[in-house]
């Protein structure tokens, strides 16, 4: 296994930054993902650590070895490419064997390597099958395996599902997930998915415009978006623009806009601490099963009225979008059968103190 330092790293095209500036820390057998919309860098980072790039600025470690210049054949790592990029005139075993053969690995150790990694992928029936007589799954499991059988220190994984079908899509994961734990191998997964990054990583970062703005836990990254983008990015969220009006101790008061109507809410500052002196646009962010619905007037704080718009029955989820004075907010009910809820009905809902977050609004210049 090994650790991974990137340090001040940019990256340019021409006159275009791919990657600006990014400071990150991978440590061993973590399982780290770089999640963000196509062409925002998160492969470009993923070529630089493979060595197909060479950073325009800044350094690249792997442990105490400064890599950041050195040529992708010298860097243990193995790769999976979002195409595969398996022969297609080659057999399973041939394919997985292609790297222990340019290693010049003895063809006894080849073959007991070979033999293991197949094993490990449930792939030991299929070793002397072409290629293009496999299914996606099965050649996905394939190009892993030659990736594995080289036994590296770091495993890049570049959009490998996003060419497989939904349910093909969860087998992979877990499959991903299992064999990462029997190699005990630091790994770093690129992917605009967000239900992969959340479900399978250790940590994520979160990146835009080249430029990585955060950096956490999947429950962190979720739960405590550190702007705007990141909020929107990550599930379903209600952005609603604010101005602080002021801090108090443990609660921030802000006012945020309904209409023609101004409405002050109280954000509970405890979980992050608020930075009264952020400078430049906020919101308050909220998700949507964290808003209560009363079909009742109630007391209480950050109480509004609204109007149901829309109800949609996901089975075991309800969704509501609900009109407060001309701003819709999107909430998500669990079903316990109990929901009368109509379109057209008066509500009242609550935006717990303790579910909000005061969030500047960025636009892609953010680092980590």
């Amino acid at each position: 296994m090994a650790s991974i330092k990137i340090d001040q790293v940019q990256k340019a095209f021409g006159k275009v930054i791919a990657v600006d500036h990014l400071d990150l820390e991978i440590k061993d057998g973590e399982f780290f993902t770089f999640l963000g919309p196509s062409g925002c860098g998160k492969t470009t980072t993923l070529r630089m650590i493979a060595g197909f790039y060479y950073p325009t600025k800044g350094m690249i470690r792997f442990g105490d070895k400064d890599m950041t210049r050195v040529p992708p054949e010298k860097r243990n790592t193995g790769m999976v490419f979002q195409n595969y990029a398996l022969f297609p005139h080659m057999t399973v075993f041939e394919n997985v064997a292609f790297g222990l053969r340019v290693r010049k690995i003895s063809a006894k150790e080849l073959k007991t390597r070979v033999q293991d990694v197949l094993r490990k992928v449930r792939l030991e029936k299929y070793s002397d099958r072409q290629v293009s007589q496999l299914s996606g799954g099965q050649q996905q499991r394939v190009a892993l395996a030659r990736a594995l059988v080289i036994e590296p220190e770091i495993l890049l994984l570049d959009e490998p599902l996003s060419n497989l079908d939904a349910k093909l899509r969860d087998e992979m994961r877990s499959e991903i997930l299992r064999l990462k734990e029997e190699y005990k191998i630091t790994t770093i997964y690129v992917t605009h998915d967000q239900a992969e990054a959340l479900s399978m990583s250790d940590r994520i970062a979160v990146f835009n415009f080249g430029v990585c703005h955060q950096v956490g836990t999947p429950s962190e990254i979720y739960n405590e978006p550190a702007n705007d983008f990141v909020a929107s990015f990550i599930g379903e969220i209600n952005l609603l623009p604010v101005k602080v009006e002021r801090v108090e101790q443990d609660h921030v008061y802000v006012s945020a806009q309904f209409g023609s109507e101004s409405r002050e809410l109280v954000v509970h500052n405890l979980p992050y601490n608020f930075n009264p002196d952020a400078k430049g646009d906020l919101s308050i962010s909220i998700r949507p099963e964290a808003i209560k619905v009363f079909e009742q007037q109630t007391d209480g704080t950050n109480i509004l009225k609204g109007k149901i718009e829309k109800v949609e029955f996901f089975g075991s989820v309800i969704n509501l979008s609900v009109n407060v004075a001309g701003l819709l907010l999107q909430v998500n009910l669990l079903n316990n059968r109990s929901n009368n809820l109509e379109s057209g009905a008066d509500v009242w809902v609550q935006l717990p103190e303790d579910q909000i977050r005061v969030i500047p609004v960025v636009s892609g210049d953010v680092s980590c």
